[in-house]
């Protein structure tokens, strides 16, 4: 029975164990020392755990302030000493989920993780994985691993997954108030981990199991994914009928019911939505069935930073007598969305090597992005320095792409001074001066 934990739980004495200090552990490491308890991070990286150990952050939407409060309460610490997973009750599994070059599941992180766990598990300790995957993961890849110590699950120690729902940037929700799913692999474990989330989000939403807490995840990703794949193919058609997706978009939306707003892009960013329904779709095979939907909105989304590029170079041919090949482009926004520092998946990166690859010399500028750090599929992007947005520099450029709508972006100023703005995001909407510049992509 999980009984003892869940008291210790909520009498606020049991130690959380949050692996991954990034994106989703991070602010789930402050909810859970806002509610009072005692949080011991763990990260592989030594700058990110030196950082928060010092009062600093490294995520501009949990401010150095929040990190100190954290400390100053004394219930919280982070180490890069995975010895120590025998501490806490509770193990909350915060890891990346990437794909491979072939686009399958690349559990690396996953396995890893559940293999430190297992080296350290003892009786009475609750496991959970948050991190986007499959349905079965937490049964079929993490299970066999833990199970090898000869602990017991439901007896001996607990296991659940809870998908996580971070949005970074958002301003209407947070990690506190985002309704938070839960599957268990039995109903102690559910027990269990409903009763820790409990002392961080107001609103846990249990399911019946693991599975259908994973299957939840991907669903939401999937939806957005395939919807957005439906506007970006529209654009693509409407551009050629001269018609604005756009104000196409805006007119639907009128419509009281039966009607939800997409919106097209240079592709798509973030871990989630570029990533998760492929896991879904790699998982339908062994079922014997294919994904159809998804398989095609991944080929549509996949393609628009090439549409993207394709646009400019017909553009700069037509209106400037000039190919791209020796052209000088300023893309504007490294993040994958408007207003965070968030790099993961970026369509912008993916723009960069397109760019270079047809011999532009590409620049790019970005207020909450001063360098790029080193990412897995873009290392040779690692250490590029944002320059400086000025009427000058935007002066020098043959092309200023928009990838990414910061709010900080000062439009009317970009296209007075710009020779030709590709605008991806409809961010020049309101520009009244110099429209015959501003060419949609």
């Amino acid at each position: 029975m999980a009984v003892p934990l869940i008291e210790k739980i909520e009498s606020k004495t049991a130690l959380i164990g949050i692996v991954g200090l990034g994106y989703v552990g991070l602010p789930l490491v402050r909810e859970f020392t806002r509610g009072g308890m005692k949080v011991l991070g763990f990260d592989i990286d030594p700058v990110k755990v030196n950082a928060l150990r010092a009062g600093k952050s490294y995520i501009e939407h949990i401010p150095a302030r929040d990190v100190a409060a954290m400390l100053q309460t004394g219930r919280f610490d982070a180490t890069t000493d995975f010895n120590r997973l025998n501490e806490p009750d509770v193990i909350i599994i915060c890891v990346p989920t990437p794909l491979t070059k072939q686009r399958e599941p690349d559990m690396t992180y996953i396995e890893n993780t559940t293999l430190a766990i297992a080296r350290r598990l003892r009786k009475g300790q609750l496991v959970v994985l948050e991190s986007t995957t499959y349905p079965g993961t937490t049964r079929e890849v993490m299970l066999p691993k833990l199970a090898e110590t000869g602990l017991k699950v439901g007896k001996d120690f607990y296991l659940a997954f809870s998908p996580e729902r971070e949005d970074p940037g958002r301003k209407d929700y947070t990690t506190k108030t985002i309704p938070k799913v839960v599957g268990g692999y039995d109903k102690d474990s559910l027990a269990a981990a409903v009763a820790a989330y409990k002392q961080a989000v107001d609103n846990v939403v249990p399911v019946s199991s693991c599975e259908a807490a994973e299957a939840s995840k991907i669903l939401e990703n999937t939806y957005r994914c395939v919807n957005i794949a439906l506007v970006n193919e529209l654009k693509v058609l409407f551009d050629r009928m001269g018609i604005d997706v756009w104000e196409v978009i805006r007119a639907a939306s009128t419509k009281p019911f039966g009607f939800t707003p997409f919106y097209p892009g240079p592709g798509l960013g973030g871990h989630c939505i570029p990533i998760d329904p492929f896991y879904l779709s790699w998982k339908a095979r062994e079922y014997g069935m294919q994904t159809r939907f998804i398989e095609l909105a991944g080929e549509v989304n996949v393609s628009m930073p090439r549409y993207v590029v394709t646009r400019l170079m017909e553009t700069l041919n037509d209106r400037h007598k000039k190919a791209l090949n020796g052209a000088k482009i300023l893309v504007l926004g490294m993040a994958y969305k408007k207003d965070v520092d968030d790099l993961r998946e970026s369509p912008s990166l993916e723009l960069l090597e397109i760019l270079r690859h047809h011999g532009a010399k590409a620049d790019y500028n970005d207020p909450h992005i001063p360098a790029v750090h080193r990412t897995r599929e873009y290392p040779q992007f690692a250490g590029m320095k944002s320059v400086p947005l000025t009427p000058a520099n935007l002066k020098k450029y043959d092309a200023i792409l928009i990838s990414t709508d910061h709010s900080s972006y000062d439009y009317d100023t970009i296209v007075q001074h710009a020779k030709l703005v590709i605008d991806t995001r409809n961010a020049c909407k309101n520009v009244k001066k110099g429209r015959k510049k501003i060419v949609k992509a």
